[in-house]
């Protein structure tokens, strides 16, 4: 793998530069004495045979800066389903993570460290099993800074103004957009924090033309999704907090004024043609044939397709590389770009889509070994970790210091780190209903009839109600059997 390769690359950079600077980590944060300690960590996250991708990622380091420390690796996360050698029955409700990570932590041997998810972050401090690390930052004066505020903001968001872990490196999301189609357009280029009719008001400025030639203003990926409206109205709503069902899962929250509008808004986006749409395969198969291939014709914005679409930060590599190369590639045609923050809504004008932070530390509430599980997270989470790992591929560190822009590349790189987070909803309750997912498929369905012009929005909400209080009902009663969903009403 190349982040493996990376990652090696880094470990034997030298000598002459790792050693001064592991020492110095050794005198910030390691272990005064030679007496052998074992600091337990538990991760929710995948970790790879014997914890060795995760060992690479996060352990290697300060272990190697602290001899005397022993650092077992516990995943909780079942990796024996990750490449389908042994399929899950489906009778059984799938081994919950977290749910094994929490029993681990209240158990007669605890881990003294979780890593874990933002997701689950929430969920674990309700349950009073995370230690506050305030305290500790303030004795130890650990800088917090420079830590980039999507990630500090995001995390104290969750603990109610206090901090009960911190993440090393962060992923999140922005708005890339082709310079060129602007230009062409004489339209100005879109800007940082701009709301989501500002930024669809102006992918309707830029957007022409017919068929196989229509330019498109705005997209939800770069890929094509054949006019997914269901992750494009779970993009949109993300940061409005706006719910399906209440709190307790027991009643539908669609039937209203707020539903309605965000409907009709993605519906206008499809009715102006403002967003991609289904690729037509046979005209692809024909242009393969007559040598017009376009290697990135699945890839709505290096196809030229769209002038804005959203783009993960992983993704820039794809993007990059694409621009650097083009002489190389047949039917590719280089141009300009860069990239915006998400748009946001008024009623949360800093408040981006979803981010992962990967992983989030912390110490068990229970820890055997408190002290050494405090200086393992100042390591990771210190400058000299972040200085050594700035050049991931796909992961940002959360040190604004180190971040380091892509092969040198000149982008505005603070359109990934500006936004907070927007919070996922119900995590805990997906987690003990397993079907619950099967709400937003009814959804799903009504979205599309009101697409063809089968039912009116209004009263496909109703209809998403009244179905979708029949389901909540059979998963409560049956929270992780088998359900039989609701017939469809006849339209």
């Amino acid at each position: 793998m190349n982040k493996r390769l990376k990652q090696t690359m880094l470990l034997s950079l030298g000598v002459g530069l790792m050693v001064p600077m592991l020492q110095a980590c050794t005198k910030a944060g390691g272990s005064d004495d030679n007496t052998e300690k074992v600091l337990r960590i538990a991760t929710t996250m995948y970790s790879g045979p014997d914890g060795e991708y995760f060992r690479q990622r996060f352990t290697e380091l300060y272990e190697f800066a602290n001899k005397n420390v022993k650092i077992e690796v516990i995943p909780t996360y079942d990796e024996k389903y990750m490449y389908g050698y042994v399929q899950p029955d489906p009778k059984e409700k799938p081994e919950d993570p977290l749910a094994k990570l929490k029993e681990l932590m209240q158990g007669d041997n605890p881990p003294d460290v979780v890593v874990f998810g933002y997701e689950q972050l929430e969920d674990l401090i309700a349950d009073n099993l995370l230690t506050q690390l305030d305290p500790m930052i303030t004795k130890d004066k650990f800088d917090t800074s420079d830590i980039v505020p999507a990630v500090i903001d995001g995390i104290k968001k969750l603990g109610d103004g206090k901090i009960y872990g911190l993440s090393p490196t962060f992923n999140s999301s922005a708005v890339i957009y082709n310079k060129k189609i602007f230009d062409e357009a004489g339209v100005e280029y879109p800007t940082d924090k701009m709301t989501w009719q500002q930024m669809f008001d102006l992918s309707r400025r830029v957007a022409k033309g017919e068929g196989a030639d229509r330019k498109y203003g705005f997209s939800f990926s770069t890929y094509n999704m054949g006019g997914d409206m269901t992750y494009a109205t779970q993009m949109y709503t993300a940061p409005l907090q706006l719910r399906m069902f209440d709190e307790q899962g027991e009643k539908m929250t669609v039937n209203t004024d707020q539903w309605e509008n965000v409907w009709k808004t993605m519906l206008q986006l499809k009715t102006e043609k403002l967003l991609p749409e289904q690729l037509d395969m046979s005209q692809m198969r024909q242009m393969d044939q007559q040598q017009t291939y376009n290697p990135f014709q699945h890839d709505d914005f290096l196809s030229g397709r769209v002038a804005m679409s959203i783009i993960n930060y992983g993704e820039l590599d794809r993007v990059i590389n694409a621009m650097k190369n083009a002489e190389g590639i047949k039917g590719f045609t280089p141009f300009d770009w860069d990239v915006v923050t998400l748009p946001v809504h008024e009623e949360a004008p800093d408040v981006g889509g979803f981010m992962g932070m990967e992983g989030v530390m912390a110490i068990n509430s229970k820890a055997q070994n408190a002290a050494e599980a405090w200086k393992f997270i100042q390591f990771v989470n210190g400058e000299d970790w972040a200085k050594l790992k700035a050049s991931s591929n796909h992961n940002i560190v959360s040190r604004q210091k180190y971040i380091k822009k892509k092969d040198g590349i000149e982008f505005n790189l603070k359109a990934f780190t500006t936004l907070t987070p927007a919070l996922m909803l119900d995590n805990k309750l997906y987690r003990e209903r397993q079907n619950l997912y099967r709400v937003n498929e009814i959804g799903s369905r009504m979205l599309q009839e009101v697409s063809q012009g089968k039912l009116q929005v209004r009263d496909a909400l109703k209809q998403w109600e009244t179905e979708g209080n029949q389901l909540l009902q059979k998963i409560k009663e049956n929270p992780n059997g088998p359900i039989d969903m609701p017939m469809p009403m006849a339209g």
